[in-house]
């Protein structure tokens, strides 16, 4: 059996059906690939969540442990976010 490895910070994202169709999934697929292509000092795992029930604010991101929240974002503030964790660990 494989060591359980915990990453140093997770990024869920909702592709639930409102968040899906405001961006959810685009964003994802970018979010994933980005992380999967750029090397960094800290490892982040992005995670696909169904739904948080905040449809109103879709779509809907947080990223732990920091808990911060992204609403009615865009695919380059979901980047910014991610690049700026990764400059961080890398001061």
């Amino acid at each position: 059996m494989g060591k359980f490895e915990v990453p140093d910070k997770v990024l869920y994202m909702c592709t639930g059906s409102k968040c899906g169709k405001r961006g959810g999934k685009d964003a994802y697929k970018m979010a994933s690939s980005f992380v999967k292509h750029t090397k960094s000092k800290i490892e982040i795992e992005v995670v696909r969540i169904e739904c948080t029930d905040r449809c109103k604010f879709a779509p809907v991101c947080n990223i732990q442990p920091e808990n911060i929240w992204l609403k009615e974002y865009s695919e380059r503030e979901v980047l910014r976010l991610l690049a700026g964790l990764m400059q961080q660990q890398q001061d």
